[in-house]
Order: C-alpha cells, then sequence, then structure tokens
C-alpha cells in the first residue's frame, strides 16, 4: 500500500474516497445473496454515532426521502464531515455508506465523488424506486453541503 493508511487496519481516514469505495466493495464481495448484504447495511447503520438531538429537525431534514433522514455538516481544518439518523434501519445504513465514503474530505472531493460503490455493490438495483430516490436525495444533500462549504471561502 506504499505506506497509505487503511482504516480497517488503523482506524483512520483512508488516502482517498476511490480506496474507501474499494474497501466497502471488498465487503460487500464476502456476502453470497443479497439479504446478507441488506442486512450488513442495517448493521453499519447500527453503528453509526448518534447525532445530536438538536440536528433532528426540519432543518436538517432530507427532503425526498420516504423516511425521516437527517443530516448535519461541519467543517474542521478544510475537510467537511457529516452526522446523521434515520428513523429506518435500512436508511440509516444507508447513509452510513456514504459517511465512510464522504466524511472528512475536502468540499471539491466530496463534489467530485462519482460514487461508483453503489452501482458496484448492487445497491442501486436492489432497493425500491422510493429509497433509490431517498438516496439520490441524500447524496445530492451532501454534495450540496460540500457546495456550500466551498461558497463560504
Amino acid at each position: 500500500m506504499n505506506g497509505q493508511k487503511n482504516r480497517r487496519n488503523t482506524g483512520e481516514m483512508a488516502e482517498t474516497i476511490n480506496e474507501t469505495e474499494k474497501e466497502i466493495i471488498a465487503d460487500f464481495e464476502l456476502f453470497d445473496e443479497w439479504t446478507e448484504k441488506y442486512e450488513y447495511i442495517i448493521e453499519m447503520g447500527l453503528k453509526l454515532p448518534p447525532i445530536d438531538k438538536k440536528y433532528m429537525t426540519d432543518a436538517y431534514k432530507i427532503k425526498g426521502c420516504q423516511s425521516s433522514v437527517w443530516l448535519n455538516s461541519y467543517e474542521k481544518d478544510g475537510l467537511l464531515y457529516f452526522e446523521a439518523d434515520s428513523d429506518s434501519a435500512f436508511v440509516k445504513g444507508e447513509i452510513a455508506l456514504l459517511i465512510k465514503v464522504l466524511s472528512g474530505r475536502k468540499p471539491q472531493e466530496i463534489i467530485d465523488a462519482e460514487l461508483k460503490f453503489i452501482d458496484a455493490i448492487g445497491l442501486r438495483q436492489h432497493i425500491a424506486v422510493t429509497r433509490a430516490n431517498g438516496l439520490a436525495s441524500m447524496i445530492k444533500q451532501i454534495k450540496t453541503y460540500a457546495l456550500a462549504e466551498i461558497n463560504k471561502s
């Protein structure tokens, strides 16, 4: 790995978004059935740190999601971090995946991220249209926060 950090072994952020996406794809390749992947996504949501209740208001609620999803962002040392929660275990897992890939990144990296892992793990083709629309809304909101951070500069 040429000295690059590996989040699984060190608990630190991977070097690039692509590297993190590859880790997620590798994790999902361990499962044979989509039901196992579905359970893993729910498990990821359960591991998501709780969001402060003050962010669980309409001002932080993502529009376009069938379930309630609250997303907050904050900047630290030029990097943008995200925290979120949902009333749906599966949706909380979806946002946990997005946070794993995009949190702690430069705003421009977030905007430029193609998020190829979503199709690579089969997520988009195994969820209902309403869930796919919600996933798109979550991505849009994350990228909107990143754009707002760039525009502050």
